[in-house]
């Protein structure tokens, strides 16, 4: 902290910098009036910052809750500050093409009404997805309304569709409830509640949506021009996410960054869970960026956070960057190839002191001990090697015993106590846990644990540390709460490929249940997915049920051996999500026997979605 360059305001200057206009008030809500965005809340941090803050979060709040329209450079704006995103509009010959429409239609429609009420009533001309996170095309249908898409091209990296709805298929019930954690959307606004989530300040709650790219990008080096506006793209797959590109727009010396370089150190693995990324690759394509763009950009500008501006101080942005994940990525697998561990990792790594004290490496989003953990599992998984933790007890059975083996839960409490007042709350955390997994009933724990993660939240400098602690004293006082983001939608489901429905099937299977169940089921799709073009030829794909397993494969040339199955369906693609959601057969073509569609059914578990995280 000593070491922080606090007298620095270089990054305030530039958060302000192009300010055209705010939205008054800034507060968005969805047609039933519920409030979805609320970034007025935040003005609290007009103030200086408590001691309930970590003053390095507190200052990048400061700069994230900025919110409005902002020139980037000539016929480039932004819009702040209405979501956890930006939204950039570049202007053309006949309108504006919008570069990543948030996560929510309402706060992208706000988005686009601000920048219109400044620049004039502009068409949404272009509109392109940087890469496959719910937070950079959710809002689509803001920018978009339906009906009005038709002709406008949409433009996505290479496996964009695939990788921004297969994640709500496997992990996505978890994922979300986790992601209410990460970002602390529920807690109050407040010095002592929610500041910010480091990459911005929370996530908008609104209609996600997503309009099917009609066109991708496929390699590195390919230029397009929409609306007259000529662009340069760099395919950077397996960054910050697994579908994600950089693009220049050389006549505008301008670069789009995407989330590939913003102002924090972003994460290898995100704490609401995600495959975990490849710092290796990331860093090298951010050199590949400083190779291919360097010397034709005077501005860059990324989907979160202000721009940097200036050829030089773009070129060290995107260096420094490419250093601080390097560094994370080689002295992880320095230390572990020494024989750390993943833990020990994380308490015994240091960035150099020109990283430690540049303000867009800190961790406010990522963390240096998360992130190092990541690069170990991305290498080793999960086991350490010491056999004494091949085959632990699960945390309410491990539980139970430490309680019992240190007194019983009133001498824990007690020790607890004692290591918090001493200033070890990490500790106090650990043991007080463990009360509480052991007898979820005892109130005294759940009140110590509580304040335990208070001050270890208000002392922590991560944007989503600080909130999962808050949220864990939130459960451990009010019980679990609800998931108020939904990332599923009408348009999302029709964007999954049959085989994902399937799959999305096949995970919510109770196996046990499922156990003495055997079944086939043949499903022929007449019509091809969305997109432009003719449609594809019926599709038939079967879904096997035996021990407690449903697998499934799709008709090729050895289909005609299969056999027959004991119940065959031939319907579209909407009639098939009518069927999934319980629609039933109805005006469907149908074969065999009907009942086996009901058995399948009756085996399929429906996902909690407010299971607890920090009670058993």
């Amino acid at each position: 902290m000593d070491n922080l360059p606090f007298d620095d305001t270089t990054d305030f200057t530039n958060a302000d910098r192009g300010f055209v206009t705010a939205l008054d008030p800034a507060v968005i809500t969805a047609a039933d009036g519920r409030v979805i965005w609320d970034n007025d809340g935040y003005a609290f941090l007009d103030a200086e910052c408590p001691d309930t803050a970590h003053p390095s979060l507190w200052r990048q709040a400061q700069l994230c809750a900025r919110q409005g329209l902002y020139e980037v450079t000539e016929g480039i704006y932004q819009v702040r500050g209405l979501d956890i995103a930006n939204m950039t509009l570049v202007e053309g010959e006949r309108g504006v093409v919008v570069i990543d429409p948030l996560i929510s239609a309402e706060t992208a429609a706000a988005a686009l009404a601000l920048y219109r009420g400044h620049r004039g009533d502009r068409p949404v001309t272009a509109l392109i997805y940087t890469h496959s996170h719910a937070d950079h095309f959710g809002g689509a249908r803001g920018v978009l309304p339906p009906g009005t898409e038709a002709g406008i091209p949409v433009l996505a990296p290479a496996g964009f569709l695939e990788h921004a709805v297969s994640e709500n298929v496997y992990a996505g019930n978890a994922m979300t409830r986790r992601a209410m954690y990460m970002y602390g959307d529920s807690l109050p606004k407040a010095p002592d509640g929610q500041i910010g989530a480091g990459l911005g300040m929370t996530t908008s709650t609104g209609t996600v949506t997503l309009i099917p790219p009609s066109a991708d990008i496929t390699h590195t080096g390919q230029e397009e021009v929409l609306d007259g506006v000529r662009i340069i793209f760099q395919l950077t797959p397996g960054t910050e996410a697994p579908a994600e590109m950089n693009f220049l727009f050389p006549d505008h010396r301008a670069l789009c960054l995407a989330e590939n370089a913003t102002h924090t150190m972003h994460n290898i693995v995100t704490l609401r869970g995600a495959v975990v990324r490849d710092a290796r690759i990331w860093s090298r394509y951010l050199d590949e960026a400083v190779e291919l763009f360097g010397d034709a950009t005077d501005v860059a500008f990324a989907s979160h956070h202000w721009p940097t501006w200036g050829r030089e101080n773009v070129r060290d942005f995107l260096l420094t960057q490419r250093d601080l994940y390097a560094y994370l990525h080689d002295q992880t697998l320095r230390l572990l190839n020494a024989g750390l561990t993943g833990p020990e990792i994380a308490e015994t790594i240091e960035l150099p002191p020109a990283l430690e004290k540049c303000w867009h490496v800190r961790g406010y989003y990522g963390s240096l001990s998360h992130n190092v953990k990541a690069v170990y599992q991305r290498y080793l998984g999960w086991f350490d090697g010491n056999p004494a933790h091949l085959w632990e007890h699960p945390p309410v059975e491990s539980a139970v015993r430490y309680v019992d083996c240190m007194g019983g839960a009133d001498a824990v409490i007690a020790k607890a106590r004692d290591y918090a007042g001493a200033g070890d709350l990490r500790f106090a955390a650990t043991l007080l846990n463990h009360v509480v997994f052991a007898d979820a009933s005892n109130a005294t724990a759940r009140a110590e644990l509580a304040g335990v993660y208070r001050r270890l939240g208000h002392g922590a400098e991560n944007g989503p540390w600080r909130n999962f602690y808050l949220m864990g004293a939130k459960e451990l006082e009010e019980g679990a709460g609800t998931i108020a983001l939904e990332t599923t939608s009408p348009e999302m489901a029709m964007a999954l490929t049959v085989e994902q429905l399937i799959d999305s099937l096949a995970v919510r299977v109770d196996g046990p249940r499922a156990w003495d169940k055997e079944l086939v089921i043949d499903l022929v799709i007449t019509d091809g997915p969305p997109g432009p073009g003719p449609g594809a030829p019926p599709s038939r794909h079967r879904l096997t049920l035996r021990n407690g397993a449903l697998t499934h494969r799709t008709a090729g040339p050895g289909a005609d051996s299969w056999g027959p199955a004991g119940l065959t369906l031939t319907l579209t693609k909407p009639q098939l999500l009518s069927v999934l959601a319980g629609g039933g057969l109805a005006g469907i073509e149908q074969s065999g026997d009907a009942s086996l569609l009901g058995e399948l059914v009756s085996v399929l578990a429906e996902p909690d979605t407010s299971f607890p995280i920090v009670t058993p």
